[in-house]
């Protein structure tokens, strides 16, 4: 069983940055593939980054490519999301999701966040 905890999401002005935060339990955290994806009111929830156990080989959604830097800390059992240059567009709910498997679906995630909501105005 693994609970996770998002934090860091608030209201920034486009080209702001922000900081999201994940926090999990358990003592398994360096075994999971950790991933961030967004939900914008109305629409579907959608990848946005993902990082495996060993820290190596992030992926990234093409949106945010350049703009986005995931990373992981297994001695906090925390995973990060820095954005940067941030677009109106980027407005969701960020949720983070732990699986065994690296995928931009969200079929495979068994654990998820509540959701921490980021808001960029114009």
């Amino acid at each position: 069983q693994v609970q996770l905890v998002e934090s860091g999401g608030g209201l920034v002005q486009a080209g702001g940055s922000l900081r999201l935060s994940c926090a999990a339990s358990g003592r398994t955290f360096s075994s999971y593939v950790m991933t961030w994806f967004r939900q914008a009111p109305g629409k579907e929830r959608w990848f946005v980054a993902g990082i495996r156990g060993s820290g190596g080989s992030p992926a990234y959604a093409d949106s945010v490519k350049g703009r986005f830097t995931i990373s992981r800390d297994n001695a906090k059992n925390t995973v990060y999301l820095q954005m940067n240059s941030l677009k109106p567009e980027d407005t969701a709910v960020y949720y983070c999701a732990a699986s065994q498997v690296l995928s931009t679906h969200t079929t495979p995630y068994k654990y998820w966040g509540q959701g921490t909501q980021v808001t960029v105005s114009s």
